[in-house]
């Protein structure tokens, strides 16, 4: 399989046409496609790329040709997906929704993503199809925001769910990025739906090694993570669960240009990877890559293999 890394896109994907045009895109009627020659891109990222390589590698075991595109930057990889020189792209719902949704009603409009997940596929749907993307079923992974404590903290106070956390009243200091203060699913949502007495957000990242070393260390008693981080267990951590379901539908969708890969053969093979995936076997599976230093393709190749997918 031949991987091409994207360095200097920027003219190129620029130049691109954004999908159907705008006086038509509220009627794509044309058949969905079935090209044989399919681009599937990644946001270059870990998880991105695993996903990228599962799709690439189980469409060209049904005999199509595949080639891993990786452009980090959705700006560029959206349009570039609508206007066909990528076909697939895996992605996040509530996040992609979200983002699509500012794309067409400007960066001020009101969330579309929500905690429920028929909710968020329903809207994520309604702005996709006119851009002439399909969005398949979601699997049963998702990467969602997640909060972490120390082991050691959670067996002294009997903390379980976040829920726990708030009812004991204890002062919680949070590793988490910036903008923590004011998301609604950071500081301000878990001060109001968990009742959580957040005594400061200490700067540090999201998931970063810092902040797991300051709850380590026990500097801060609270990071800020996901649900598929891999490394948790390194520092010691463990993920306390959103019992009131604060954090968004990010499950994980196979998005696909309709035109060249919207057909019933694309689809019927992307949804044999979604069947099986599961939120812990994507946290292992970036812990190959990034605690074991395994190549994706190969990960990617092993874990198909095993699911007797390949």
């Amino acid at each position: 399989m031949r991987v091409c890394v994207v360095l200097g896109l920027v003219l190129l994907l620029a130049g691109c046409a954004g999908g159907p045009a705008l006086e038509t895109r509220d009627a794509v009627t044309a058949p969905p496609g079935n090209s044989k020659d399919l681009v599937v891109g990644s946001a270059g990222f870990t998880e991105s790329d695993l996903l990228a390589q599962m799709y690439a590698l189980l469409l060209r075991n049904a005999g199509y040709g595949t080639r891993l595109l990786t452009v980090a930057n959705r700006e560029l990889y959206e349009p570039a997906l609508e206007s066909g020189q990528i076909d697939v792209v895996p992605e996040y719902a509530a996040t992609f929704a979200d983002w699509l949704n500012a794309k067409e009603n400007g960066p001020d409009a009101a969330p579309v993503g929500s905690p429920d997940l028929r909710t968020t596929m329903a809207a994520l749907r309604r702005l996709a199809g006119p851009r002439g993307l399909t969005v398949l079923d979601p699997g049963r992974a998702v990467d969602q925001n997640a909060f972490a404590v120390a082991g050691s903290y959670a067996r002294e106070h009997r903390l379980k769910t976040l829920s726990d956390l708030g009812r004991s009243g204890l002062p919680v200091r949070l590793a988490a990025g910036d903008e923590c203060v004011q998301r609604p699913y950071c500081e301000p949502g878990l001060k109001k739906v968990y009742g959580i007495d957040i005594t400061g957000i200490d700067p540090k990242g999201v998931g970063t090694t810092q902040a797991k070393k300051a709850v380590q260390s026990g500097q801060d008693q609270m990071v800020l993570t996901t649900t598929t981080d891999a490394t948790l267990s390194e520092f010691g951590l463990v993920i306390l669960a959103d019992d009131k379901h604060l954090q968004n539908a990010d499950y994980v969708v196979p998005v696909v240009n309709r035109a060249r890969a919207g057909a019933h053969g694309v689809t019927r093979v992307l949804d044999r990877v979604n069947e099986v995936l599961t939120t812990a076997d994507l946290a292992s599976l970036n812990q190959q890559v990034d605690s074991w230093r395994r190549l994706p393709e190969d990960v990617a190749r092993a874990y198909l293999t095993d699911q007797g997918l390949l």
